[in-house]
């Protein structure tokens, strides 16, 4: 039996080390390539949803005998997507209980991760049709409950950015690449400074033209003042993280500031930027499409980034075990179903969106605003953390 199980994981070896790539995914046997393909299934829920969204009132007439629709003609539309979201969430919460706790390779569970595509992909499009063959009331409690998914999933995807910044900073000031890396790390942080200042500025001409857009000027100047707030805590003595951090997390919470001004509903007269995208162009679709892999390209970013939550020490790695945590990587894909759900319905299950929009409304700006200053809340206590333990340790010695 043993000897059996042995040649089996040889064989195994054999393939992920000398076949072609093809082989590997056809065979199952590279987890790697594997996380393309789960990949590749949530880009295409993303774009049936958007599909149902946008087109599924003349595609299929049909619907409207499936559900209770009270919101309207646009209220079809967003339960369309939250039916896609549904199906997508049951498929990946499938895999994530079905390969939660693995932390082998060359054993069933890896093998039902990185292979028996043809089953899992008849698994996604039969959850997929039920999803719309079930009662409203039950997409409408998902509804509600995938406002808190997709919540987790900012939670851990801002965890993911500031521990990849952390990471980052932590490698040019260890002791092997701190002079070679010294010129670098004051180009990219002075680089990083002058985009969040342009950034900034442009913001404030854009998006606050009048002195009377005091909600944008204030999104905007509060961001300016974060900014001065990350930078004085990471050069305070006790602390001493350089310029590095702060910069490149000013350019995080710039980029979600941007984000949220501009999920403004167009119509307003201090977002002319909405105005002028008013109508549907090659621009507006070329934003949405690029929105969207934007997206797919978080979650699958996250997905791998499962030591960023690990708590307890870090064991040895040994040969058999599996290149990133499988569980965790099903986990950001279903909460990932949720999280494209309430960007293609702006966080309201009763909103109706133009089309070829994502992520508008004034429910999607708040969201993003609270994202950034959480982002700094958690970035802060990042820093401070590691003082304030080392001064409890330092109290109760004495």
């Amino acid at each position: 039996m043993e000897s059996g199980l042995g040649s089996n994981r040889n064989e195994r070896h054999w393939i992920f080390k000398d076949d072609s790539w093809f082989s590997q995914f056809r065979n199952g046997s590279n987890p790697w390539m594997a996380r393309y393909a789960y990949a590749l299934i949530f880009l295409v829920s993303n774009l049936l949803a958007w599909a149902v969204r946008d087109y599924g009132h003349n595609a299929f007439p049909e619907m409207e005998k499936l559900k209770n629709c009270q919101g309207g003609r646009g209220c079809l539309g967003a339960e369309g997507v939250l039916r896609v979201s549904l199906g997508c969430f049951a498929f990946y919460f499938v895999m994530f209980l079905s390969t939660a706790g693995n932390s082998r390779m060359y054993n069933c569970r890896d093998s039902w991760h990185s292979g028996w595509w043809s089953a899992k992909i008849g698994l996604w499009i039969a959850l997929t049709v039920t999803s719309f063959l079930v009662p409203t009331f039950i997409v409408q409690i998902y509804g509600e409950i995938a406002h808190f998914g997709a919540g987790v999933f900012l939670l851990v995807q801002l965890v993911s950015v500031i521990s990849f910044i952390t990471w980052l900073n932590d490698c040019c000031q260890s002791e092997k690449t701190a002079e070679r890396c010294h010129i670098h790390v004051m180009l990219l942080a002075t680089a990083a400074y002058i985009i969040c200042i342009f950034g900034i500025i442009m913001m404030y001409i854009w998006y606050a033209p009048e002195p009377s857009c005091l909600l944008n000027i204030f999104f905007i100047t509060w961001t300016l003042v974060l900014l001065q707030l990350m930078t004085s805590a990471s050069l305070h003595p006790k602390i001493n993280s350089g310029f590095l951090t702060p910069g490149l997390m000013g350019l995080y919470v710039v980029f979600i500031c941007w984000c949220a001004i501009r999920s403004e509903p167009a119509g307003e007269s201090c977002n002319r930027k909405a105005e002028a995208s008013n109508k549907t162009d090659w621009l507006t679709i070329i934003s949405f499409i690029v929105a969207l892999l934007a997206m797919v390209i978080a979650t699958f970013s996250t997905g791998i980034d499962s030591q960023c939550f690990q708590f307890s020490k870090k064991e040895a790695r040994t040969e058999d075990a599996v290149p990133y945590c499988y569980g965790f990587f099903h986990f950001v894909f279903a909460t990932g179903a949720m999280y494209f759900a309430m960007l293609l319905i702006g966080w309201n299950t009763h909103h109706t969106i133009k089309r070829w929009t994502i992520d508008v409304g004034w429910t999607s700006t708040w969201v993003r605003i609270v994202n950034e200053w959480l982002a700094v809340c958690v970035y802060l206590w990042m820093l401070v953390a590691p003082v304030i333990l080392k001064w409890r340790q330092t109290s109760e010695s004495a």
